[in-house]
């Protein structure tokens, strides 16, 4: 496994795993033995950043990678996330966004009890809280970090004001935002800020969801469960749309002697050398796939033929319902 560098000096494998969909959000959650299995599957095959949050599940994400990790603690890189009101014993969402620094800790010891670690390698704030200066929130996490219960600082879904307001007061390790083909706007707005800054990209839904796998269409039923069904830009209306692009990846997809899910994530690698993107599945085959990305070289040529026919199509479809759409970008 290739690596790379994130902020800080953070290492991480190239391409890390999201474990958000073992649990949560893609419908119901996969056997819990079998996806320990995964995780320890990846980390066999050079995977060494594994991504959760409180809120996948919630909880349940962070007592499973705990469990699948512990044997091998000290050879991985565990991103967790703190930033919404959860209740501890419905484990339901009680509110919207909730940054406070007595959150933030309280938070964070939480999560290192079910990690099963005595450190969160990568501490994000899940979201922007409008109520709480990100100064302070940089503030608590800083301390997390003076305490050593927490190596490095993140942000997910932030804008630029916010991510240069927060590496002011403590250096900001990584940005975790969704970024693939399907959703190339953080080329234009944030990769000029987090290069000036240091800053490492890690990009979630690399693969769009699983619509750039191209086993996606217009037919496609998801589970009742599955978030997708809210989301405007997998409408089916949407989905048959944007199958103009899932042509274009799996075009080139064939003349490389790849998978369309390969391309895309080589895409994103081919960017900058300090992006490291987190796909999540729940099968093996499906991990191995999209390990093999990383050894797909895509020249100047090739890319400049995706940007060429990128030019010409507009995605049908927000990436997000509109009311999570108001959480992005502050």
């Amino acid at each position: 496994m290739k690596m790379r560098t994130l902020g800080q000096g953070l290492q991480v494998s190239a391409l890390g795993l999201g474990c958000m969909g073992m649990s949560a959000n893609y419908g119901p959650a996969a056997d819990k033995h079998e996806m320990i299995a995964l995780i320890r599957s990846a980390v066999e095959r050079g995977v060494t950043h594994f991504d959760t949050a409180e809120v996948y599940g919630p909880y349940v994400n962070e007592e499973l990678l705990g469990e699948a990790l512990q044997p091998v603690r000290e050879q991985v890189v565990i991103a967790t996330k703190f930033g919404f009101d959860l209740d501890p014993v419905t484990r339901a969402r009680s509110g919207g966004t909730n940054s406070r620094p007595e959150q933030i800790k309280a938070v964070a010891e939480a999560s290192l009890k079910r990690l099963r670690t005595d450190r969160i390698d990568l501490f994000y704030q899940h979201r922007v809280d409008p109520a709480v200066p990100i100064e302070e929130v940089a503030g608590a996490v800083k301390d997390l970090i003076q305490a050593g219960k927490v190596k490095h600082f993140g942000l997910s879904e932030a804008g630029v004001q916010t991510i240069r307001r927060a590496h002011a007061v403590q250096p900001v390790t990584a940005l975790q935002s969704e970024f693939s083909l399907f959703w190339t706007e953080p080329r234009q707005s944030l990769l000029p800020v987090l290069e000036e800054l240091g800053i490492g990209f890690v990009p979630f839904s690399p693969l769009g969801a699983g619509f750039l796998t191209g086993k996606i269409d217009a037919t496609t039923q998801f589970d009742a469960s599955d978030f997708r069904n809210a989301v405007p830009r997998f409408s089916a209306e949407a989905r048959r749309a944007n199958m103009t692009l899932v042509d274009v990846v799996k075009a080139l997809a064939a003349d490389k002697g790849a998978t369309p899910a390969q391309v895309a994530l080589a895409w994103l690698l081919a960017q900058k050398p300090w992006i490291a993107p987190i796909p999540g599945t729940t099968k093996l085959h499906r991990l191995e796939e999209n390990l093999g990305a990383v050894d797909l070289v895509l020249d100047p040529a090739d890319l400049q033929r995706i940007d060429q026919q990128l030019a010409r199509i507009r995605i049908s479809g927000d990436r997000l319902p509109e009311a999570a759409m108001k959480m992005t970008g502050r």
